[in-house]
């Protein structure tokens, strides 16, 4: 993390509502599907490049996020709401991309529409942040679309500090870095 980072870290800021039980597990092959049909909607990829990804990309993503969680022990898990119901991911990778914060820890959401407002990103960020800090990771970063205030609020929710701008070549829109010491 860096000086100023820490520097200009925030206290956490507590939800505003009891938050929903949730579970986190590895991605199965078939979640693949799931995170595609989850996943297929403008609403969801509004700040993702808009448009939804092919099959064969969740399929190396949940792939991968198995790899990972056997190597380094943390991964983007599968979101399960209290019925075991999968509506989501959550988790930390590491940074996926050749632009941003290359070499770090990205800690991540993404929820299908129908999860959306009920406090799953928030309960499943507090879990993941959990879940990374004792496989020994020290710091994590979060890198939202500035638009995306949904995504922004979570951060906050950790004690995240916004640390870096970036212009993501994809959409060629503005991102914002957070950061949080663990």
């Amino acid at each position: 993390m860096t000086k100023q980072a820490t520097e200009q870290a925030t206290e956490q800021t507590p939800p505003t509502r009891p938050l929903p039980a949730v579970q986190l597990r590895v991605p199965t092959h078939e979640d693949a599907l799931v995170w595609h049909r989850l996943f297929d909607d403008p609403d969801v990829m509004r700040f993702l490049g808009g448009r939804s990804a092919e099959l064969s990309m969740y399929e190396e993503l949940t792939a991968r996020q198995r790899r990972h969680d056997a190597e380094l022990g943390y991964c983007l898990w599968t979101l399960l709401d209290a019925d075991g119901e999968p509506i989501g991911f959550a988790g930390a990778q590491p940074w996926p991309r050749d632009w941003g914060p290359t070499g770090e820890i990205e800690i991540g959401w993404r929820l299908g529409r129908a999860a959306w407002g009920k406090g799953y990103a928030t309960a499943a960020a507090l879990a993941a942040v959990e879940r990374v800090r004792a496989a020994g990771v020290r710091d994590v970063v979060a890198v939202v679309d500035a638009g995306n205030e949904r995504s922004a609020a979570v951060t906050r929710r950790l004690g995240m500090a916004q640390a870096e701008t970036y212009t993501s070549p994809v959409s060629n829109r503005e991102v914002h870095g957070f950061r949080l010491a663990l």
